[in-house]
């Protein structure tokens, strides 16, 4: 643009000077009223990280649902134990190194990685004594923390000694389901998962048959029909061991056997039972029985069988361990993985889908 000489403007010139002026005037005072020109607006991008709070719905669609991605062939790997990690301030913890029969949670984590699981279920009483998020990340984080990305928790008892089990569920956060539930379900591969709350007294609703949970349970067997199903919580329908059978999951038992349930995975007697497909009433069944393995084998301590139980096809009560299962599109293979030690108990077998 050519320079212009002295103070002067061109009468054409200085019009469209007063009309941009007259403009800027009026945008600073739309800036002065609060007012501004409308923004794009674009979508949402949430951080991975960022959770977004669950939904106040019906008990049949009140659980979080967490979709493992199908593995390569449809065929999955899990590791499964409960009973794990000691109190950080226990004498027997030792920084995690454990002593000769207690606090063993180093050994069992090492075992659970070197399975290279699609995902790893925590069977509840997952730290001790008192569950506290101090406890958690003083513990259980440090040793079992690296597989927290693909774990998928039940609660124990010992969850929840300090009331409604705030450090589980802080610790957890959306993977524990809802602080006021407890229990969730998901897929691997071709398997439908479920995850219950067997502490009957401090879950909403209880365990009865009308409650919440089981009211829940029945419509998410409905609406996920899949040829196989397996279920896991923390206190054993049957068991030999310390605390023996606890009734109070009867009516949890029931649900999954109406609704054609495969496998249970259980803990809170600190050792290891397989028992032979059963009915509700602890009848051996083969046509449309559930196999319920126990599995308190974690780390905590062991403890020894109080009694014989009917259907019981193999047990230990000396070796600390977790229990890998195959999972395939019509049936699994188990095996107990023991810590490496002269003499270690193991057990393995298959099965196929009811």
């Amino acid at each position: 643009m050519r320079a212009l000489r002295g103070n002067t403007l061109p009468s054409r010139t200085l019009g469209v000077t007063c009309a941009l002026g007259a403009l800027l005037l009026a945008l600073l005072s739309s800036c002065k009223d609060g007012s501004r020109p409308a923004a794009r607006t674009r979508a949402r991008t949430l951080d991975p990280t960022t959770t977004a709070p669950l939904p106040t719905t019906s008990p049949s669609t009140t659980s979080s649902v967490v979709v493992a991605p199908p593995p390569p062939g449809g065929d999955a790997t899990i590791v499964a134990a409960g009973d794990i990690a000691c109190d950080p301030t226990d004498d027997h913890y030792r920084g995690g190194s454990g002593a000769a029969s207690e606090c063993h949670q180093r050994a069992t984590a090492e075992l659970a990685a070197a399975q290279n699981p699609t995902a790893v279920l925590l069977l509840g009483d997952i730290q001790y004594e008192s569950a506290t998020i101090q406890a958690f990340r003083g513990s259980f984080d440090p040793i079992w923390g690296r597989l927290k990305p693909i774990s998928h928790p039940a609660p124990g008892n010992h969850e929840y000694v300090k009331g409604d089990a705030p450090g589980y569920y802080s610790y957890f956060g959306p993977a524990a389901g809802r602080a006021d539930q407890g229990y969730y379900s998901f897929d691997i591969g071709s398997w439908h998962v479920i995850a219950l709350n067997s502490n009957c007294t401090k879950v909403l609703g209880g365990c009865s048959r009308n409650s919440p949970q089981t009211t829940w349970l029945r419509a998410d067997l409905a609406a996920h029909p899949a040829a196989c199903t397996l279920a896991f919580w923390h206190h054993p329908r049957f068991s030999a061991g310390t605390h023996g059978n606890d009734p109070r999951t009867d009516r949890i038992w029931r649900a999954l056997y109406d609704g054609g349930a495969d496998v249970v995975l259980v803990a809170h007697n600190h050792d290891y039972e397989r028992f032979g497909p059963q009915d509700p009433d602890g009848r051996a069944d083969a046509t449309r029985g559930i196999r319920q393995f126990v599995v308190g084998t974690g780390g905590r301590n062991l403890a020894r069988f109080r009694t014989e139980a009917p259907n019981s096809e193999a047990r230990n009560a000396e070796t600390f361990g977790v229990l890998r299962l195959d999972l395939h599109s019509s049936g699994y293979d188990w095996r107990f993985v023991p810590e490496p030690k002269p003499g270690s108990f193991t057990d393995s077998g298959s099965d196929v889908c009811r």
